[in-house]
């Protein structure tokens, strides 16, 4: 009998406007780390108010942030739900070539 999915089971995707919707209805904006550089090396990142971000990451453009995301082959991987039901923040990014995409 197979297993039904979960929300809780993490998912990855390349897809830029399913990205942007998971991210904001977290309340999060796209961010790199500051003093990294601006173009393919910059280190992105989801900043969510309230969190210890402000110090270290610089708000950028969903434009932007996409074109690193891209040019670094880079996927989204994510949870919709936490293991009890609750919205789930967790995400990272992670290799193209690792997860199929």
């Amino acid at each position: 009998m197979a297993k039904a999915k979960t929300g809780h089971e993490s998912k990855t995707t390349t897809n830029h406007e399913e990205i942007q919707k998971w991210v904001e209805e977290r309340g999060g904006r796209p961010a790199i780390v500051k003093r990294t550089e601006k173009g393919g090396s910059a280190l992105l990142r989801i900043d969510y108010p309230g969190f210890s971000g402000d110090d270290t990451l610089e708000e950028i453009e969903w434009d932007e942030f996409f074109e690193i995301f891209d040019e670094n082959n880079l996927a989204f991987l994510y949870q919709q739900e936490t293991a009890d039901g609750g919205q789930s923040r967790f995400s990272k990014f992670v290799d193209r070539k690792s997860t199929g995409h």
